[in-house]
C-alpha cells in the first residue's frame, strides 16, 4: 500500500466522478492479520455496510460512513477457531474517503482511505473490552452489475495489545 501513498503524493487526489459513487455498499472481506513483532498470520473476517452521504462529498475527510463487524482469531490455529481467550470480535464505525488518481481509469479502479474506531471484545473470562483504532488504504476494482473487489492494507491498534497490520481482499455489492 506504500505504492498507493506514492501515487497519491505524485499525482494528487481528484474527486471520484459521480457516476462511480453509490448510496450503499455491503462488503465482505477475508484476510490475514500479521501480529507484530512476530509476524504470525491470523484470520480476519469482516462484514459491513457503508452509506455515502451527498453532503460529505465536499469534505476532504470522507464521504462514506461505515459500520462493520470483524472476527479475528489470535490463537494457535491461525485461520481456524481456537479456544476462548484467543479470539476477538470488533464492532467499528468508520469514515471512508473515495478518490481517484490521475492517469488511472477511474471507471475501473478507485482508491480509498478508511479511518475506523470501535470496540474490541477479547474472549477471555471475563470478556475484556478494549478501544480499537484502525486506518486502512485500499483499491477498488469495479466490476459489472454494481459489484467490486476491494484490496486493502491496514494498520490497527487495540489498547493493551501490540499493533498489527491486516491484509484483506473483499467483495462488495453496491445498491
Amino acid at each position: 500500500m506504500t505504492f498507493l501513498l506514492c501515487l497519491t503524493g505524485l499525482f494528487g487526489q481528484t474527486p471520484v466522478p459521480a457516476d462511480t459513487s453509490t448510496n450503499n455498499d455491503l462488503f465482505f472481506m477475508l484476510g490475514s492479520d500479521f501480529d507484530r513483532p512476530s509476524l504470525l498470520p491470523r484470520a480476519n473476517y469482516n462484514v459491513g455496510l457503508g452509506h455515502t452521504f451527498g453532503f460529505l462529498t465536499k469534505y476532504k475527510v470522507g464521504d462514506e460512513v461505515t459500520v462493520s463487524y470483524t472476527y479475528e482469531n489470535g490463537g494457535s490455529h491461525g485461520f481456524f477457531h481456537t479456544a476462548p481467550g484467543s479470539n476477538t470480535s470488533t464492532e467499528s464505525l468508520g469514515l471512508m474517503k473515495n478518490f481517484s488518481v490521475a492517469h488511472v481509469n477511474s471507471k475501473k479502479v478507485t482508491f480509498y482511505s478508511w479511518p475506523q474506531i470501535g470496540l474490541t471484545s477479547i474472549t477471555n473470562k471475563p470478556v475484556q473490552n478494549r478501544l480499537y483504532v484502525g486506518y486502512g488504504l485500499g483499491a477498488i476494482v469495479h466490476l459489472p452489475h454494481n459489484t467490486s473487489i476491494w484490496i486493502q492494507e491496514s494498520y490497527n491498534k487495540v489498547v493493551s495489545v501490540p499493533w498489527y497490520s491486516t491484509t484483506l481482499i473483499g467483495y462488495t455489492l453496491s445498491f
